[in-house]
């Protein structure tokens, strides 16, 4: 049996109070697409309603710190304007945080079940009407499950591209290194902000729709690679 971890790192622009100073007259900026990604969270609790599992996200905006990156890269042009030891318990409180709770559902969800499909959920500002399933490389269940969620959103007519060995995140890299890849499938989902922003090429709740119910589909079909039973998925 697999079970499901929906992840959202982008889910809002909010700035605490103690940092609100930092953007002064650059709020604009915050509540843009610089800042956050509109509709992931969203369509991050519709997952988690659907497949009835606690949801993981974000708390603040990404420019006062990416979750996602590791470094120097964490920090935007703004929060880089603070102390360094404010900055790490920043870090702390966050990105450290997050991490270690994504750690702990995976490991947990791992001790009682076959496999774990995590789901990190994104809204893209540079594409128009795609859909984009990443997979790390050497994710063997990860590719197997997002070849057949990719095989179901085209029947669907959907304007999709799967990834193969891709990585776009630091954090997404570090939970790969950390669980076995034939026990734990990480797809990074992106969805065209013209969905949710325009209603375009698709209106918004019919395409969370589909996305849902091709999801549960595609993990119907496909079993952990270490289960004897586990269909083979070749591409479509």
């Amino acid at each position: 049996m697999t079970a499901f971890l929906f992840s959202c790192e982008n889910a809002t622009c909010a700035v605490p109070e103690a940092y609100r100073e930092i953007f002064h007259d650059s709020e604009d900026i915050v509540a843009s697409a610089e800042g956050w990604e509109p509709g992931s969270l969203n369509l991050a609790q519709a997952f988690s309603m659907k497949f009835r599992t606690p949801l993981v996200h974000g708390d603040v905006t990404r420019l006062l710190i990416d979750i996602e990156k590791e470094g120097e890269q964490c920090w935007s042009r703004f929060s880089l304007k603070l102390p360094e030891a404010t900055r790490i318990r920043i870090a702390e409180r966050h990105q450290r945080s997050y991490r270690l709770l994504l750690e702990q559902r995976i490991a947990e969800d791992l001790r009682r079940h076959a496999g774990v499909l995590h789901v990190m959920v994104h809204t893209d500002a540079e594409t128009d009407g795609r859909l984009t399933l990443e997979t790390p490389e050497g994710g063997v269940l990860a590719e197997k499950l997002a070849l057949a969620w990719y095989a179901h959103l085209k029947a669907d007519d959907l304007d999709v591209r799967h990834v193969w060995n891709a990585e776009s995140s630091a954090l997404g890299a570090a939970l790969s290194r950390d669980f076995p890849a034939d026990q734990y499938a990480r797809i990074r989902l992106s969805v065209s902000q013209t969905f949710f922003l325009e209603g375009r090429p698709w209106r918004w709740e019919t395409l969370k729709k589909l996305l849902l119910e091709s999801l549960a589909q595609a993990v119907a079909s496909v079993a952990p690679v270490n289960d004897p039973k586990s269909p083979s998925i070749a591409p479509s």
